[in-house]
């Protein structure tokens, strides 16, 4: 994957090795690398007023998705989320 798009769907794994659909909400680059704000397809397509989860995807050299793995890079991250939706 050379290019991370909004919209997309894939599939990730769990630590149980069960498989579930998430999709792109956001990309952004952080000190050089590709992150992806996702979410859970089935939480999506459900019509509630609850708040969804979202989280954060790196995109490794190879081009796979693998969790962020500090505290420090995590709120780098979000914060540059947090300011792309405060600026729409």
């Amino acid at each position: 994957m050379d290019k991370i798009e909004v919209g997309e769907v894939f599939t990730i794994s769990d630590e149980n090795d069960q498989e579930m659909e998430v999709e792109v909400l956001a990309s952004a680059e952080v000190d050089g690398h590709q992150y992806a704000a996702v979410s859970f397809v089935e939480d999506l397509e459900e019509d509630t007023e609850e708040d969804i989860d979202v989280f954060f995807l790196k995109l490794d050299e190879d081009g796979d998705f693998t969790p962020i793995e500090s505290d420090e890079e995590f709120n780098k991250v979000s914060a540059v989320f947090e300011e792309m939706i405060n600026e729409e």
